[in-house]
């Protein structure tokens, strides 16, 4: 039908309108899917209400899986079951989610093995770190230092560790920190060759995660007496702990050639 321009949207703003390009609705027209009902005088096409309603029910089709032949078919059979097509397709559908949903968890599943860092679920680690211990922190402090070197070799490291080697490092950690709570309570005095023995233990505990030069060591001292959390973590094993373990750590630094109040992070 050839009539005013004003009687129907032109192909570009139809294609605008429903989301597709021109070079769709041409084809789909070449192939008899959607031909609009109208033309210019200058044989431009012309898009009405009713055709764009049969662009929509197009799209809707092809967004559940359904060929273009068959579109046309169940669009222009009066005798099809529109509905019992859509039932069939929401079965195949349904299918494909749940093909999919299996597929999703073991993806998933191979990302949490690959995934570097410690491998211990939140109920393997409360059960070896103690109950006190939350599965959060490990999150928190990826999120502090994640884009460090020291975390990446730490997760590198974490990735190889068994629960027994997590057993064995949680073990030798709270022997450690009874040592230091006993050596703090009894005084002993930072720069002596206790308390540069026990400076080493420190030392080699954060080397376990990454390694931990007495400069770095240094700032970790720093660190401790200016972080509350850390600062109450110590002070709980015993009063004044925190600041002892600076001094003891900067004596220590000091005997091996680091100035600790310049210390820096390398």
């Amino acid at each position: 039908m050839v009539t005013k321009d004003a009687d129907g949207l032109s192909v570009g703003r139809t294609a605008a309108l429903v989301g597709v390009s021109v070079k769709t609705l041409h084809h789909w027209d070449t192939i008899g899917l959607v031909r609009p009902g109208a033309r210019t005088w200058a044989a431009h096409r012309l898009y009405s209400g009713d055709d764009i309603a049969r662009i929509h029910r197009v799209l809707v089709y092809r967004e559940l899986g359904f060929p273009l032949a068959e579109i046309a078919r169940i669009l222009d059979d009066p005798a099809a079951d529109a509905r019992d097509h859509l039932r069939r397709q929401r079965s195949q559908l349904a299918d494909r989610i749940a093909r999919l949903q299996k597929t999703l968890g073991a993806v998933d599943r191979m990302l949490e093995v690959s995934k570097p860092g410690i491998r211990l679920s939140p109920a393997e680690q409360v059960a070896i770190f103690g109950d006190d211990w939350q599965p959060a922190w490990v999150d928190e402090a990826e999120a502090r230092w994640g884009d460090s070197a020291q975390w990446a070799q730490y997760a590198e490291r974490a990735a190889a560790m068994t629960p027994d080697d997590w057993r064995d490092v949680t073990a030798a950690t709270d022997a450690l920190h009874t040592s230091l709570a006993a050596a703090g309570r009894a005084g002993v005095a930072p720069g002596s060759d206790e308390a540069n023995a026990l400076a080493e233990r420190h030392r080699a505990s954060i080397s376990a995660y990454f390694d931990c030069t007495h400069s770095m060591h240094a700032c970790l001292g720093r660190m401790y007496v200016g972080d509350a959390g850390y600062t109450a973590f110590y002070d709980g094993l015993a009063p004044g702990l925190t600041t002892w373990l600076r001094d003891v750590i900067f004596a220590n630094a000091a005997a091996h050639g680091v100035d600790p109040e310049s210390a820096e992070w390398e």
